[in-house]
Parts: structure tokens; C-alpha cells; sequence
């Protein structure tokens, strides 16, 4: 299949006739309006592009878009979309998922989906619990969490998702907020443009099991003094600019540091090539520090289907693809029926 030429789209160009079926409020609603705001100003075609889902709310996504779309089995979307990948090196692939399908019975998967930096898009909702079986405790919740499967609080230790993708090796890691409309687009902008594995995280509330588990950085009144939003090249600041996140030498730890006369000396530039920062800014306890959001860590590398590609073409570099005469070539063997005789 060759890529196909892009024409001018609008957003209601990539929604489908489909009712959509979530909880009235859910967060997805929000994120499926920013990706289908997103995909005209992305030069792609419909027809060159792919959703790929597991299961789970989020994964009833590629229903919703005008697309090409597989909703696969429960943790296996990287699976697919890498079969799909290097089948059709130039079809544009994402994969949604959700903090359920993604890192627990997915975990494995994408984990080697990342280390292996397949040039795919991946949105993780995380909403902290499992919404679509009725609100079973997840990966992704905290201590303490109470659900039907945790009556008496969970004592669990939640588990990163932007931790995990780092430790995995993952080249491109980013957070977001289902909320934030008008960020969100520049952030989808930037994952697809990188060549390679683009993790998105994306704080997706659920009103049903888990309403308001991120209120204290997502409410209006609370969000400017609790959010940090990274850019490269600036400073690390946050409320209003009143305070920043610097280093603490003698440690080797972030600290929260007041901004006094404008003074910016001890505050940490965002470098979003620098691993070790990003794993700092995405390991800062929320509460003590405010929570890392934007595009946290981006340092490309070639891309697994690429290289498979680059092996595939110098293996077969002055040889002759014609199976014809492939099949034909060599020894060869005259076989002669033989005559019957009865037992």
C-alpha cells in the first residue's frame, strides 16, 4: 500500500456516524474532541491512518474515528500495531490504551514497545481505576484506594506510567489533562512529529468510580499553583511564576524554591533531552512538588521498523527476488510413480 495524498480536512472530517458511548461527563469525550481537533492540522490522510485499542473505555476509541481501526484484545494493542507497522512502515499508527490494559495485563507489551521505539503514537488514559468492569483498583491507584476489589484500601504502590515508559527506554514522554483543550493539540502536534516510540499520558477522570482524583492539580482554583508545565529551553516555574524547581547540590534532589526579586539563578532549565532531569521532574512526589506536565522528555532514535527495513534491504542487496526462479534454482528432482502392486 503506498501512503496516500493528503487533502484538507476539518475535525468533523475524522468523527464517524457512530453514537459515542461513554458515561455523560467521562473525560474521554474531552480527549476524543482534542485528537480529532489535532488530526487536520497533522498533513495525514484518513486513509493512512490507524487506531489501534486493547480493552477497556478508552479503546472504544477507533469507533469514534474516521479511520482505519483495530480494537483488540485486552493489553495487546502494541502487539497489533507493530505487526501493523511493519507490514506498512508508512500507515500513521496510533494506539490508545488505558492505565488498566496498558500496565497490567499490557505491561509486557508495552514495555518491549517502547525499548524497541516503534514510530507509533500512544495515548494512555489514566483515570486510576477500572472504569469499564466497575471499578476494580488499577495499576495505576493509590494507596489507599478503596474499590470492590480493595474494600479496605488498597496497599499497593502505584505504579508511574511516564516512570515506566522512561525506565523502559522510551525516547519521547509526555503528560497531559484531559481538560487542557487548549495545550492538549500542541502536545499530539509534537508526539506525532517525533520518529519513534511518543508516550502520552493523558489524566483522563472518571465521574462514575473515581470523580475527582486529580482535582487538587486540575480544578481551576488549585491548577496554576499545582501545575508545571515544561518547555524546553525555560525555566522550571510554577504559580504565577512565584516559585521554581531547582537542584539541591548536596542531595542530588529537586527542590521547591521561592522566587525572590525576580531572581531565576537557582531555577532548573527544562532540557528535554536530559534523561536524568526528565526522571526527576516525573518522580516528584505530588503534594511536596506540583505535577510535571508537558513534554517532559524527547530525544529521538531511529525507529525499530526502520532498522528492520535497513536489515531487510541489505540482506537481499544483489540477490535475486524472483521467486520463480528462486524455487527452481539448484539441484532439482525427477520423481516417478512407481508401479502398484497388491499386498
Amino acid at each position: 500500500m503506498n501512503a496516500m495524498t493528503p487533502v484538507p480536512t476539518v475535525p468533523n472530517d475524522w468523527a464517524t456516524d457512530q453514537e459515542v458511548r461513554w458515561c455523560p461527563g467521562c473525560g474521554d469525550y474531552a480527549i476524543l474532541k482534542a485528537v480529532q481537533r489535532t488530526m487536520p492540522d497533522l498533513d495525514v490522510a484518513r486513509e493512512n491512518t490507524v487506531f489501534v485499542s486493547g480493552i477497556g473505555c478508552s479503546s472504544r476509541f477507533p469507533y469514534y474515528m474516521e479511520t482505519y481501526g483495530f480494537h483488540t484484545i485486552h493489553g495487546r494493542a502494541p502487539a497489533v500495531a507493530t505487526g501493523i507497522k511493519l507490514a506498512n512502515p508508512e500507515l500513521d499508527v496510533w494506539i490508545v490504551t488505558g492505565d488498566g490494559d496498558g500496565l497490567s495485563i499490557g505491561g509486557n507489551h508495552l514495555l518491549h514497545l517502547l525499548r524497541r521505539n516503534l514510530d507509533v503514537q500512544l495515548l494512555l488514559f489514566n483515570n486510576e481505576i477500572y472504569g469499564l468492569t466497575k471499578g476494580q483498583y488499577s495499576p495505576t491507584s493509590r494507596t489507599g484506594t478503596r474499590s470492590p476489589t480493595t474494600p479496605f484500601g488498597s496497599v499497593e504502590r502505584p505504579i508511574s506510567p511516564c516512570a515506566f515508559a522512561l525506565g523502559a527506554g522510551g525516547r519521547f514522554v509526555a503528560r497531559t489533562i484531559d481538560t487542557a483543550q487548549k495545550t492538549m493539540p500542541d502536545t499530539l502536534k509534537r508526539a506525532h512529529a517525533h520518529k519513534g516510540t511518543s508516550f502520552v499520558e493523558i489524566f483522563q477522570n472518571c465521574i462514575v468510580y473515581n470523580d475527582d482524583v486529580f482535582a487538587a492539580f486540575t480544578e481551576k482554583k488549585s491548577a496554576p499553583l499545582n501545575q508545571l508545565w515544561c518547555t524546553h529551553g525555560e525555566p522550571l516555574l510554577f504559580a504565577g511564576g512565584t516559585k521554581g524547581i531547582g537542584l539541591n547540590r548536596d542531595t542530588v534532589e529537586l527542590e521547591v524554591i521561592d522566587i525572590v526579586d525576580g531572581d531565576l539563578s537557582q531555577v532548573l532549565v527544562h532540557d528535554e533531552k536530559n534523561r536524568v532531569q526528565a526522571q526527576l521532574l516525573v518522580g516528584m512526589q505530588f503534594g511536596d512538588f506540583p505535577m510535571a506536565l508537558g513534554i517532559i522528555y524527547c530525544d529521538p532514535a531511529p525507529s525499530f521498523e526502520a532498522a528492520v527495513e535497513a536489515q531487510r534491504e541489505s540482506v537481499v542487496a544483489g540477490k535475486s527476488t524472483d521467486l520463480n526462479a528462486l524455487l527452481r534454482k539448484g539441484q532439482s528432482w525427477e520423481i516417478k510413480a512407481k508401479e502398484l502392486r497388491p499386498i
